[in-house]
């Protein structure tokens, strides 16, 4: 049976797997999911069509699955989704997602959500992702794997985070910033690749260099336009997987555009 505390409350209707852990004056809503080995340490709030992954922790005073921050949200029945092993620190806050933008925000495996930090509607997660404190989220964020951001950055609606990128501490990402990119300022700027994450989960010195290379080739000249660069690169670097990531996201669909090195230079 779950362990539920006697002053939790756990709403009828409510999924609770055998495993559960429910610590004190926790709050489960009637939709909410809990998967295996879920655990909610005291003070927690797990409410709407909210469903969370199998191993996943979630620590005081946390707010997840509440109606999404949005003056067009109008009741509609959307969902938010948590995948397993993520741990949900403190004070974070989720929102489900709305219609205009696919009826679900989405949570990947194993990823790191420190105090404060906010996902708002219809983000979509993969699996990874680090938050530090305060790290907060607009409405329609895509994030890749393995992304990472500092304490008190901020990310625009509808912005792309390609895998393996760094959002600096106090950073404000007003565009899509690359895979392996990293990217620093009051409105951020590329500011040149994650090298050290990518040595940290081992890459081939032989990728990172390529990756190196084509980073300069890309945003190191202004030799022909962006497009003919990335051409080039392509040509170039046909086999490299973290090559291919880059260019793929520069040539996918893109509502804010790419961010840009604050002057030319290599990274």
């Amino acid at each position: 049976m779950p362990q539920i505390h006697p002053t939790a409350i756990v709403e009828p209707g409510a999924s609770v797997a055998p495993s559960v852990k429910i610590g004190p004056y926790c709050v489960v809503g009637p939709k909410a999911e809990l998967g295996e080995n879920v655990e909610l340490f005291s003070h927690v709030v797990v409410t709407g069509r909210t469903s969370v992954g199998e191993g996943t922790r979630i620590f005081p005073f946390a707010s997840i699955g509440h109606q999404p921050q949005d003056l067009k949200y109008k009741g509609e029945d959307s969902r938010l989704i948590i995948g397993r092993d993520n741990i949900i620190r403190e004070q974070v806050t989720m929102n489900p997602g709305t219609s205009g933008g696919g009826m679900v925000t989405r949570i990947g495996d194993g990823c790191l959500f420190m105090v404060g930090a906010h996902v708002a509607h219809d983000c979509i997660l993969g699996d990874h992702v680090i938050m530090a404190n305060n790290a907060t989220l607009a409405g329609h964020v895509r994030i890749e794997d393995y992304a990472m951001f500092g304490g008190l950055s901020a990310v625009h609606q509808f912005v792309r985070i390609g895998r393996h990128a760094m959002v600096g501490g106090v950073t404000g990402v007003e565009r899509d910033v690359i895979p392996y990119g990293s990217v620093v300022g009051d409105r951020a700027r590329l500011s040149g690749l994650n090298i050290i994450g990518l040595q940290r989960r081992g890459f081939a010195r032989e990728e990172i260099q390529s990756l190196r290379t084509a980073y300069q080739m890309l945003f190191g000249n202004e030799t022909g336009t962006f497009a003919e660069r990335l051409e080039q690169v392509a040509k170039q670097f046909p086999d490299v997987g973290p090559v291919r990531d880059v260019l793929d996201f520069a040539r996918a669909e893109s509502i804010r555009g790419l961010c840009q090195p604050k002057a030319n230079g290599g990274g």
